[in-house]
Order: C-alpha cells, then structure tokens, then sequence
C-alpha cells in the first residue's frame, strides 16, 4: 500500500532477486507505473486475501488509511511496515484483527540488495519469522532488533547512507577546494569509497584495523588520520548525528502515539 522511494525501491529488490512479479499487487493513487509485470491498482481489492500487507506511504497518513485496509489486513496477515516512528503498538491499535505486524527499516540499497533491513515483531512464532527472513533476503542482511533500540537503528542503517553520502560530497569537495576539477574530484571520491566499502565487507579485518593497515607510520594516511582521530574529532561528530537522528525518530513515535 503505497510505492514511494523505499517501498518502491524495496518491490526493484524483491523483483531483482528472483520472486515473481504475480507474488505482488501495488495499491497507489499516485504513480502511473511500477517495475515489471507487477498488478498495479488505485484502490484496495475487494475480496482479496494477501498473506502481507506493506505499508509504504506517509506515517501521517496511517490514521486515514488503516480503516480501508482492515479487509485485507485481517486475520492471517503480517502487516510490514516501513513507517518511520510508528511503533508496534500503533501498528497493532490500526490493525486490531492481523496475524502478526512487523517494523522493517531497510535503506534505498535493498534495490540492489545490499541494504540491512532492521526488524521488530509482534506476533510471530519462530516459523514465520525464518519465513519472514527469507521473504526479505533479496534486499539485504536481515537483522532482528529490540524494539527500544529500533530508534537508533533507523539512524544508523535507515538515515546512514545520507551521513555516508554527505561524506563522499565532502570528501570531493575538499578536493576540489585544494585544486581538483570538481567532476574529477567527485569521480575519485565515489570511486574510492566503492572500492573502500566492498573491501570492508569482505574483510575479515574491523574497518578500524583496516585503516591502521593503509597507514603507515609517519606517512601520508598517518598524517591525514591523526586530524580525524585528535580528541576523536570523527567519533564525537559522527555520536552527534546519530543521537539527532534517533532522537527526531524517538520524537516522531511520540507524535503517532498522540
């Protein structure tokens, strides 16, 4: 219900990774056309029993629209959802009848099945979580999280690639400013953090032992490291975003609970 950036990007995944598309039905008002042969309707079905429901649109708008689900979101359905803030609780006062109703939090990489998708649970015995898990491998690496750390997660693996995207412009940036062209300055620095991230994630090394082996001492990574590592500038910085983020998501939980 909804095919927005991630819901949309989270169908590309599931459709990339080899489920068929007459496994799905998209329910949108607003977009002319979804990827592959996938059914593509304005409204919900009437008569027609799914065993999951997604909800992949505004969090604001649950409230208007969890009435008009209630007849395919009922009993013997995991309602998946996506919202940012909307917390288990929530999801089970909208949808009273569900089988089981699921927080998922991947990143816009599940298009290509690389994104960590973060889950939370309320109803589920240990079959139809392994079920679950398979249904989403396409997008990426599930992991199951307590709810009371779900905040935290959205800002580490929901909201990180825009801090890791922010970080590659930056890094061109810099460059440019000490005498790249700025196109050239930008191709190296998304090239370089390409080929830095896949090594991390085939490394059987930590990223920070990673980078000690790069630099050698007193050399030109050494020196480069020592301005991120003084009074753990990076660190510091880095505890600063995240706890902005988590907290404007713990802040949001509140509102839907309101």
């Amino acid at each position: 219900m909804g095919c927005g950036n991630m819901a949309g990007a989270m169908l590309e995944g599931w459709l990339a990774g080899g489920h068929p598309a007459d496994r799905f039905t998209v329910v949108t008002p607003t977009r002319e056309s979804v990827p592959g042969d996938v059914e593509l309707l304005r409204d919900v079905p009437p008569g027609r029993h799914f065993d999951a429901v997604l909800l992949g649109f505004k969090p604001h708008m649950l409230g208007r629209i969890a009435p008009g689900l209630q007849a395919v979101g009922g009993e013997g359905t995991s309602v998946l959802s996506v919202l940012a803030g909307v917390e288990l609780q929530s999801l089970r006062r909208h949808f009273p009848q569900a089988g089981a109703v699921v927080r998922v939090m991947p990143n816009l990489a599940c298009a290509l099945g690389k994104s960590p998708v973060a889950l939370a649970e309320q109803g589920m015995d240990e079959g139809a979580r392994d079920a679950l898990v398979k249904f989403l491998d396409p997008l990426g690496t599930c992991e199951w999280v307590g709810e009371d750390r779900f905040d935290l997660v959205t800002a580490l693996a929901g909201s990180g690639p825009a801090f890791v995207y922010r970080f590659i412009d930056a890094l061109g940036a810099a460059a440019q400013r000490l005498g790249l062209p700025e196109e050239q300055a930008a191709r190296l620095a998304v090239a370089m953090t390409e080929g830095a991230a896949a090594l991390a994630a085939q490394s059987d090394h930590a990223p920070g032992k990673l980078a000690d082996m790069v630099a050698s001492p007193g050399g030109v990574t050494r020196k480069g490291l020592d301005v991120l590592d003084q009074d753990e500038a990076l660190t510091q910085l880095v505890t600063r975003t995240l706890r902005a983020a988590r907290d404007r998501s713990a802040e949001m939980s509140r509102e839907a609970r309101d």
